[in-house]
């Protein structure tokens, strides 16, 4: 079919948008991608969209709190949303990989998302205390199953579809547009004070369920290539599963696949000494909690930080990732635990512990860094391998993640029990190794042309 007027201008958005050489392309290639390309930015950023508000560290527990549900509950939040949304992926990735068009399972997954906001809202509009607080949980659970099946799907999706040297740029687009959406909600957030605040709150999820649903609407439009569709088809249309291989699909696969291969063995490991970015802000947002109150304005500050560190870091990151997501991993892992250290210093320092300034220009520093380090991994896992191969190690590095992350969260909330400067001490100290470490991890693309020689 001849590309009409609309292909010609996605296009053009498109070349302003992703940076990229395209001599090797024909015209009609480049139209696909750029077509392809844009559909990923605008399910992605809807997806975003509903991000700032189904978040775990920032408007989830102020909003249970609001609500009069217990302590116990809030703290089951971030394990939740964060391993609920890895560790089923080792078992998901059969069922991804059985799949000759992996789009469909992104918009399964987005419609779960869509489903369990919903639920979250009708739930915050309609109850309150420990129900309340359970139904939210429970959605939470169902919101991060799902998002491990965008997760899974998504990765190989925008492999397949996408070019090397323009995947950093879209994931760093997404977040350019989240960072916007941040910074808007973070400014409604504090013009509502601490009146009146839930119902806005459960308005909010009701409109990232709808975000989602127009992000499945658009993400059914992408055009997977049929060369790769119809062979993947041909081969496995008349296989059998062999008697064992549901469970060599799971849990012993992904056992396996750890032992033998050393270079995402590797990257499993720099990837659980990063989460010195992800597990630190919540500790810098419950120091200030202790001199601020939980006031809701307060709140704002931290939303907003997030979302100047996205827009900041968003397209800057993206582009730095397709030269070297290793090289970007490491320097975000070291800066983010340099800024710790930064803070803890001046913490010993009674007139800089009280200026309240203090706490947001951490959390936003640390949220820049951290934009670079996913930025970077998400990328870093795309560019390494190929067609099944890169499924593995998604699901694999994703499982793997979620139970060490419920490792790392459960010593430094233990380690919290002595205050969150202890905490924070422990996760600087990851940060600081993981910065070594990464350095020495293959990069990506070459990473990627090396198996793709070694194939048979």
């Amino acid at each position: 079919m001849a590309a009409g007027p609309g292909a010609v201008s996605s296009q053009g958005l498109y070349r302003r948008l992703v940076r990229a050489d395209r001599s090797g392309q024909s015209k009609p290639e480049q139209q696909q991608v750029a077509r392809n390309g844009l559909r990923h930015l605008a399910a992605n950023g809807l997806q975003a969209v509903g991000d700032q508000v189904v978040n775990a560290r920032t408007v989830l527990p102020w909003l249970l709190s609001a609500l009069g549900a217990p302590g116990a509950l809030i703290a089951l939040l971030v394990p939740v949303r964060e391993s609920g949304s890895m560790l089923p992926q080792a078992w998901l990735a059969p069922v991804v990989e059985r799949r000759a068009r992996r789009a469909p399972l992104w918009v399964l997954g987005a419609a779960g998302q869509a489903l369990a906001a919903a639920g979250m809202g009708l739930a915050a509009a309609t109850m309150t205390g420990v129900a309340a607080g359970l139904v939210l949980v429970l959605c939470l659970a169902l919101f991060s199953l799902a998002r491990a099946l965008c997760s899974l799907a998504g990765k190989d999706v925008l492999g397949r579809t996408v070019p090397g040297g323009q995947r950093g740029q879209i994931n760093g687009l997404v977040t350019v547009a989240g960072g916007a959406v941040a910074i808007t909600l973070g400014l409604v957030v504090r013009g509502l004070g601490d009146v009146g605040a839930v119902a806005p709150l459960a308005a909010l999820l009701a409109g990232a369920a709808v975000a989602w649903v127009a992000a499945l609407l658009v993400y059914r439009r992408i055009e997977e290539p049929v060369e790769e569709v119809s062979a993947r088809g041909a081969a496995r249309g008349d296989e059998q599963p062999a008697r064992g291989e549901g469970q060599e699909g799971g849990l012993a696969r992904s056992w396996r696949l750890l032992r033998q291969d050393p270079v995402l063995r590797h990257f499993v490991v720099v990837r659980s000494l990063l989460l010195v970015s992800a597990l630190s802000p919540p500790f810098v947002v419950a120091l200030a909690a202790e001199r601020e109150g939980s006031a809701l304005a307060g709140l704002g500050s931290f939303v907003i930080a997030q979302g100047v560190a996205a827009l900041i870091g968003g397209r800057l990151f993206g582009r730095l990732a397709d030269r070297s997501s290793r090289t970007l991993m490491a320097a975000g892992a070291g800066a983010a635990a340099l800024v710790v250290l930064a803070f803890l210093a001046l913490l010993a320092v009674p007139a800089a512990r009280d200026a309240m300034l203090l706490y947001p220009a951490a959390y936003l520093l640390l949220a820049l860094a951290h934009t670079g380090v996913r930025v970077a991994r998400k990328t870093y896992v795309v560019d390494i391998a190929e067609g099944d191969r890169r499924t593995d190690y998604v699901a694999v590095s994703n499982t793997a993640m979620g139970v060490l992350l419920l490792v790392a969260g459960a010593v430094s909330g233990g380690l919290a029990v002595l205050g969150a400067e202890a905490a924070l001490g422990f996760l600087s100290g990851l940060g600081l190794l993981g910065a070594v470490l990464g350095r020495r991890l293959p990069e990506a693309r070459e990473e990627a042309a090396t198996q793709t020689r070694g194939a048979p």
